[in-house]
């Protein structure tokens, strides 16, 4: 299945408690009854513990790479998710060992005894290859980020390490300088094997004669030449996974397959265990993440708490008015928040940055808002702990009191990155 490699090899540390967890998986596999496995095992939380923390190893391989949030939210997904599936065939490696030969059930001790085989050749020597692949296609990934921060300003050259270990089919591949909108990236982008070193640099136009298309897929094509399945031929910055939708624990149709690219909400019908198992998997992971989604959200909101006791006089428009915080504008700017408008570990201090920040200007609302009856909105500059220039939107409702009197209530709604002047 994978081409054992050396490389950096997963700390030992890490190994125990991957053991550990594949122990507690095999106790809930050795529960099991019937003649078939049952594809909802792997929504068991011993399953699923194994699968974070087979995934929590792969992550870790990825910590050190700079890279934006958004990069590496999508990385880790890509571990996750390749944990699940690999979790997958181990437990169908393992269900057979259930049973003495004559059909009786085997006690767990002579059943985990068994199946130690299948910990050591999955959760040791795969995960070493597949541990310095996903490294490599971190890195990558980020540098894939950077040049396309940089546009077309320079072309892309691929480059082996250049020294005596490098395969002659990579070789081929060494000095292909092209533009980075040319399909050779999205096919023959490093890392091209297990353990390949291999990278691409930034070069100036006009330094180095851009390669022919048609000449780079053909050296493509002869660097490639092992990889008969076509595992390797991804992008792993484009496609902002570490490990692509066809890889060993796959099949050949999950490279067109929607389900595989994220779309779990359509009306498809699995037509065997493997694609039962993918769907599974990728449901467990979304509600996962809705988990520690409300987890978070609920922590901040806890931290914004003492917000709603405070009161901060700013200038409006040329009278001083005094803003307070509301749970529902909490909400709302907590959301702001999620969406990277200023870093989370801030909100508990927008009283502060509302104290700093200067009067722009106050729009009326063209549009009644019945769910809130907000009237009108004050804006204000200022910049949160990045330097970035950001707004603060201070929301105005209007109520009529028993004496026929006006007043007002003011709070802090939304964080804004611009405004209309």
């Amino acid at each position: 299945m994978l081409t054992l490699v050396k490389g950096i090899d997963v700390p030992e540390a890490d190994r125990q408690r991957l053991r550990q967890k594949f122990e507690g998986m095999m106790r809930a596999l050795h529960k099991e009854q019937g003649a078939t496995l049952r594809i909802e095992i792997m929504a068991d939380k011993p399953v699923l513990d194994f699968i974070d923390t087979h995934a929590d190893v792969l992550d870790a391989a990825v910590e050190s790479v700079k890279m934006s949030d958004d990069m590496r939210q999508r990385l880790e997904r890509s571990n996750w998710i390749f944990s699940g599936m690999k979790t997958f065939h181990e437990l169908n490696e393992a269900f057979p060992s259930l049973t003495n030969e004559d059909g009786s059930r085997k006690s767990f001790e002579r059943f985990l005894n068994d199946v130690q085989k299948i910990d050591d050749t999955y959760n040791r020597n795969y995960l070493r290859s597949e541990y310095n692949f996903v490294q490599s296609s971190a890195d990558m990934a980020a540098k894939w980020e950077e040049f396309a921060a940089d546009g077309d300003r320079y072309l892309l050259q691929y480059r082996t390490a250049g020294d005596d270990k490098v395969r002659p089919e990579h070789a081929e591949l060494n000095g292909v300088t092209l533009p980075i909108d040319d399909g050779f990236w999205a096919e023959y982008y490093p890392p091209n094997g297990w353990n390949c070193r291999c990278t691409v640099v930034q070069v100036r136009r006009g330094k180095y004669e851009v390669t022919p298309h048609d000449e780079a897929m053909t050296r493509g094509e002869i660097a490639l030449q092992r990889d008969t399945r076509g595992i390797f031929r991804f992008n792993s910055g484009i496609q902002q996974k570490t490990v692509p939708d066809y890889n060993p624990y796959t099949i050949s149709q999950c490279r067109s397959c929607d389900i595989a690219k994220g779309n779990i909400k359509l009306a498809f019908i699995p037509s065997n265990q493997l694609c039962q198992g993918c769907q599974l998997i990728r449901q467990c992971y979304a509600d996962r993440q809705k988990s520690e989604a409300a987890v978070t959200k609920k922590h901040y909101l806890s931290q914004m708490e003492p917000l709603k006791h405070r009161k901060v006089a700013v200038n409006g428009n040329g009278h001083s008015m005094s803003v307070g915080f509301s749970q529902m504008g909490n909400k709302h700017l907590y959301a702001d928040a999620y969406k990277g408008k200023i870093d989370k570990e801030e909100l508990p201090l927008l009283d502060k940055m509302l104290q700093k920040a200067s009067f722009v200007t106050k729009a009326s609302l063209s549009k009644p808002r019945p769910n809130d009856d907000i009237k009108r909105f004050y804006y204000y500059r200022t910049v949160n702990r990045n330097g970035q220039e950001i707004f603060l939107n201070v929301a105005e409702t209007d109520h009529r009191m028993k004496n026929g009197q006006w007043f007002h209530k003011r709070f802090l709604y939304s964080i804004t990155r611009t405004i209309k002047e």
